[in-house]
């Protein structure tokens, strides 16, 4: 039996806000969401995740891997699961990122989100529910923020972007690399990151 739509795992149990703000009704699928599903508020859009498969799991690791061996600044710290305040086009966008990179003690409070002053690299590795708005979206969420690099791995293309120099709503760098390339990460990390390892 398949499992339910994102939008059918709400609805039961679900209270009449009719009349309710996005910001509200994101705050509402936040807190019912079960766990293991990530809620992204994204361009006054409201996008409920599963939790990832297996693949989408194992490259977020092999990055981690190799996040911690080949580091130059041995106080960066890898981080799943964190949550980012970032500039909207109109309003503050919420996200969680596959993969943050910032330095050691950064995100140690108690807060669910966080800004992302210290975050020196996001990641998002795509997933057919996911691939568009990793594309688009996010990336002009991410520059907005300020945020240095942005890792984009895109299974779908069978591509790694590094998204670099972020101005305004885009990046003004932006590399692509075919899925199994050597492909160097700029200013702040500086190291090669193997993809032939995904």
């Amino acid at each position: 039996m398949a499992p339910p739509a994102p939008e059918d795992a709400f609805s039961e149990g679900m209270p009449d806000r009719e009349g309710a703000s996005v910001q509200e009704t994101f705050e509402l699928f936040s807190a019912m969401a079960p766990k293991g599903w990530r809620v992204e508020l994204i361009e006054g859009e409201i996008c409920v995740v599963p939790p990832a498969n297996g693949e989408h799991e194992a490259i977020v690791t092999e990055v981690v891997e190799q996040v911690i061996a080949r580091r130059v600044d041995k106080e960066l710290r890898n981080f799943t699961g964190i949550g980012l305040h970032v500039p909207g086009a109109t309003d503050t966008a919420r996200v969680i990122p596959d993969l943050v990179i910032a330095p050691k003690g950064s995100f140690d409070d108690q807060h669910e989100w966080h800004v992302p002053d210290a975050v020196l690299l996001v990641a998002e590795v795509t997933s057919t529910s996911t691939a568009s708005r990793d594309r688009v979206q996010k990336i002009r969420a991410y520059a907005r923020a300020g945020i240095p690099v942005y890792l984009l791995i895109d299974c779908e293309a069978g591509e790694t972007v590094v998204c670099s120099e972020p101005s305004g709503d885009d990046f003004g760098h932006k590399s692509i690399h075919k899925l199994g390339a050597v492909v160097p990460l700029p200013y702040p990390l500086g190291f090669e990151l193997d993809t032939s390892e995904f």
